[in-house]
């Protein structure tokens, strides 16, 4: 299957796969597409050892990391060690009283060993913290990155040109993807309403031909609420040159959200996400749970800018999470995670190369079929 995309990263198959989970980045890289791991989940030296680790199982095969550089935010100031506790500061009392309240409401228990909340992985989600990530990043040989929030900052795109890494940037606006263009990205990502993680409003099968239109060379991947290969034939035949998925791994062995978050996945149907600001302090859809009723309860204060609403609930997560895992009542009526209206076809968990296999091999059999209709 040879498109613009193919040729631009030395792929066999236009599929590109977004994940937190090193294992997954692997198996869609290994199935002919690339694998994109998200890498403000790490901090550096887990970066480091995270790209360390997918290389030695790839032998050469093309990868990618994605980064989440937003165009606004709270900023703090000084080191990677005073910054978190200089947006900590600007946390208001309210927020912190709820967020003990509501967790004392659903009897969540104290965690375990969970990640210090004011730790290095609060100061990735601030500008100020990105280049220490991009530092491990560029010294790894991969293929491409992309930034998930916003055009990228000029020094990614320098630093990108000098190391023959493809820039890429989601848009989920024409208004978006004027400006990446005009910040000399590569390659864009149109993405729809549809997906999960942070998305705009507008549907992708709107999104992407205006995306494709404004774009002229510059080759575009479609992305929300792609999840099988008919759904990827339908973004080529909108004119995309391939395809960006997330949430489809969600469904797979190799990623590694809790048991307890995977199964409300299997369960859920497709109008069971919402896209709110109450995990990120940006518009982000995920798996409606109780968490989100309490956030939009009469008196519940409105959500934080990011990073400061990340750094307000990140212990509270890693309390749900493990409670959750234990079976508590209450944590599994919070539980949610970052997951696009294809939740609802979700049937049962998969590997991941075999959901990446059978995405590419039924697009290539649904574009065979099309052909006969002329």
């Amino acid at each position: 299957m040879h498109t613009a995309v193919t040729d631009l990263l030395g792929i066999d198959a236009p599929l590109v796969g977004f994940n937190r989970s090193p294992g997954v980045v692997v198996e869609v890289s290994r199935a002919g597409g690339l694998g994109v791991l998200a890498a403000s989940a790490y901090t550096p030296p887990e970066l480091d050892a995270q790209l360390t680790w997918i290389e030695q199982q790839l032998g050469g095969r093309p990868y990618g990391v994605d980064l989440l550089v937003p165009a606004k935010s709270a900023e703090g100031s000084g080191d990677r060690a005073t910054l978190a506790a200089s947006l900590r500061a600007q946390i208001p009392d309210e927020h912190v009283r709820f967020v003990e309240e509501l967790l004392a409401r659903y009897d969540i228990p104290a965690g375990g060993t969970t990640r210090e909340p004011d730790g290095e992985l609060i100061a990735n989600l601030d500008p100020s913290g990105v280049p220490a990530l991009l530092d491990v990043v560029f010294a790894h040989p991969i293929a491409l990155v992309a930034n998930a929030l916003g055009p990228p900052p000029p020094t990614l795109v320098e630093r990108s040109r000098a190391a023959g890494v493809v820039v890429a940037s989601l848009c989920g606006t024409a208004g978006h993807a004027r400006r990446q263009l005009d910040a000399g990205v590569d390659l864009l990502v149109a993405q729809g309403t549809e997906a999960g993680g942070h998305t705009g409003t507008i549907a992708t099968m709107v999104l992407t031909p205006e995306v494709v239109e404004l774009a002229g060379d510059v080759p575009v991947l479609a992305a929300g609420g792609i999840a099988t290969g008919r759904q990827m034939a339908a973004a080529l035949a909108l004119g995309a040159a391939g395809v960006w998925c997330g949430s489809v791994w969600l469904s797979s062995h190799e990623d590694v959200s809790p048991a307890s978050v995977k199964r409300k996945f299997l369960a859920a149907g497709s109008a069971d996400t919402v896209r709110s600001r109450v995990r990120t302090g940006k518009p982000a859809r995920q798996l409606r749970s109780a968490w989100h009723d309490e956030w939009e309860s009469d008196g519940s204060p409105a959500a934080l800018p990011l990073p400061l609403q990340p750094m307000l609930i990140s212990d509270a997560w890693a309390r749900i999470d493990e409670a959750a895992e234990a079976g508590h009542e209450g944590a599994l009526a919070l539980e949610s995670f970052f997951v696009g209206q294809v939740v609802g076809g979700f049937g049962a968990l998969r590997p991941a190369g075999e959901i990446a296999r059978t995405i590419i091999d039924e697009c290539a059999a649904r574009l065979a079929e099309l052909s006969h209709l002329t």
